[in-house]
């Protein structure tokens, strides 16, 4: 006759773990002797190995005790089923792992590659970081809403990087990030680099001409420059009087009539 503790060491688990088997009426609790201690015998530990082993293989303990009753033909039915949601949840994990794995590689979170690409392009060309995050949200908010359209516009978006008035514009951007001026005077240059290659078509609202139907993007995209900097409000405002509406989706003001 065994005490728990040789019975939880030939079993290979915790006495804690024996007692916790007896408590939910997974392991029947034997009386006690004359000394008050539990005596257990050999079919005890026969049973806690089953359990032991069933355990370590997945099995919720909720399910051991019917296994444990079964038939061979049950018993085999029962196993099929636990592997297959064993199997689901081995997916399941495979896939929250590669999610996890994509915390760490920053701007691939929520974004595509390509766009992932484009950031780390701005980064080569010396944009400050504060700008590459504001700019890596942005496409966070039009990744969520066209997936499968972001993909198309980078090349255009990559080709841009190729004209200096768009360096320029990142440059400055850049320092007006790093700068506390309210009134500061580059804002008035950022403002026309935006009016010239509004006219020739650079601008985000081209590219997303043919989305114009849904507003509320442009409307998030729109509140997340001025929540990320309270200065856009004047950059809007100097872009009216170079003639252009909104931020995101640019819109040419009509001509005051005379």
């Amino acid at each position: 006759m065994l005490t728990i503790s040789q019975l939880a060491a030939y079993a290979g688990v915790t006495v804690r773990a024996v007692r916790h088997y007896h408590q939910i009426g997974l392991l029947p609790e034997p009386a006690r002797d004359a000394s008050g201690y539990r005596q257990y015998g050999a079919t005890a530990v026969v049973a806690l190995i089953k359990i032991r082993t069933l355990a370590d293989a997945g099995v919720p303990l909720a399910q051991i005790g019917q296994l444990l009753e079964a038939d061979a033909p049950a018993f085999a039915e029962a196993v099929r089923r636990i592997d297959g949601n064993l199997r689901h949840e081995i997916e399941r994990l495979k896939s929250s792992r590669k999610q996890i794995a994509r915390l760490t590689a920053g701007d691939s979170l929520a974004l595509p590659p390509e766009v992932a690409a484009y950031l780390q392009r701005l980064r080569e060309m010396g944009v400050s970081p504060r700008l590459v995050q504001t700019e890596r949200d942005a496409w966070i908010l039009m990744a969520a809403r066209w997936p499968d359209r972001v993909r198309e516009w980078m090349p255009a978006k990559i080709a841009q990087l190729a004209d200096p008035r768009v360096v320029r514009l990142y440059h400055l951007a850049s320092e007006l990030l790093d700068s506390d001026a309210v009134e500061d005077p580059r804002l008035h240059e950022v403002a026309d680099i935006l009016a010239d290659l509004a006219e020739q078509g650079y601008a985000a609202h081209e590219i997303l001409d043919e989305e114009a139907a849904d507003d509320l993007p442009f409307d998030l995209l729109d509140a997340l420059a001025l929540e990320s900097e309270p200065r856009v409000q004047l950059l809007l405002d100097l872009m009216r009087e170079r003639g252009w509406a909104r931020w995101t989706r640019l819109e040419r003001l009509a001509a005051p009539d005379s």
